[in-house]
């Protein structure tokens, strides 16, 4: 099992940001670092079974906790600015680059799950900062916010931007396995919180990356589950339809609920990372 790190990082407006590392063995040069963008609420040590899978592979894991989330500063749910999450991500990856896939000179892949995958791929799509490779489990493409719901987000985020209120997240949508669910309501680095801002940021920002999807050029693996809860898989589906096949791979999983990598038999959602990541960095092949 590799043992993770962690360090304070500083952002430019002096915000201390959690930074999690998953190393490999000394001198042993990875197929590729990937960073790992968490959703709404949660934290990166959440995907440490992840990380160890990834390192066996042969990838340095990176992950960071997202301001006003675990064990980041901010208050929770927070956002100072309309763009704050796509700002931390750029300070981030130019990080990532400069001390781990320049000395390296091997690939990075982005890999984002649910708002965190929002976050990337609106990176990617506004073209905000250089990755090689992105991955996307459940992305919140399509939020589900409409009528009512909208309109007081925008009341709210004209006259109380930081106002927070609680997310509505149905956590028993997140796993068919009870453990997990369990885990997340007992976790105490889990919030629930949301602001009028971060809900119009993930509200406003998936229709633009469905529309950019004809032009991607990054390449993409899409992972969503078809009885997602949390978000609508019409956002994946409809980013699915029109984006380039020979750039894009798209998947749904049948019969699976929003953490497709937690789910109560994770085996699909991993054989398909692993088969992707092995057509994008072949040396991985034997590992």
């Amino acid at each position: 099992m590799t043992e993770s790190t962690q360090a304070p990082f500083t952002m430019r407006d002096g915000l201390n940001i959690a930074l999690f590392d998953w190393p490999l063995p000394a001198r042993q040069r990875p197929r590729g670092v990937v960073l790992i963008v968490h959703g709404l609420g949660e934290h990166a040590w959440r995907y440490d079974a992840m990380a160890q899978r990834l390192t066996e592979w042969g990838f340095h894991v990176r992950g960071y906790d997202q301001r006003g989330h675990g064990g980041s500063g901010g208050a929770r749910g927070v956002l100072p600015s309309d763009d704050a999450l796509l700002d931390d991500l750029v300070e981030i990856i130019e990080d990532t680059h400069l001390h781990l896939n320049a000395p390296w000179a091997c690939p990075l892949i982005l890999l984002g799950h649910s708002m965190g995958g929002l976050i990337a791929a609106t990176l990617v799509q506004r073209g905000l900062a250089s990755v090689d490779r992105l991955v996307l489990s459940s992305p919140a493409l399509d939020a589900g916010i409409r009528g009512v719901q909208k309109r007081l987000i925008g009341v709210l985020k004209r006259w109380a931007p930081n106002l927070t209120l609680p997310n509505g997240l149905d956590v028993q949508g997140l796993s068919h396995d009870p453990a997990v669910v369990a885990a997340y309501q007992k976790d105490p680095m889990v919030h629930s919180r949301i602001s009028a801002r971060l809900a119009s940021f993930i509200d406003s920002n998936g229709p633009p990356v469905v529309a950019a999807a004809p032009t991607w050029r990054v390449p993409t693996l899409l992972l969503y589950a078809e009885l997602d809860r949390l978000v609508r898989p019409e956002g994946s589906r409809a980013f699915a339809a029109v984006a380039p096949s020979n750039v894009v791979s798209s998947h749904c999983l049948k019969g699976q609920f929003h953490e497709i990598f937690n789910e109560a038999d994770p085996s699909q959602a991993y054989g398909l990372l692993r088969q992707w990541l092995v057509a994008q960095t072949p040396d991985i092949a034997n590992r």
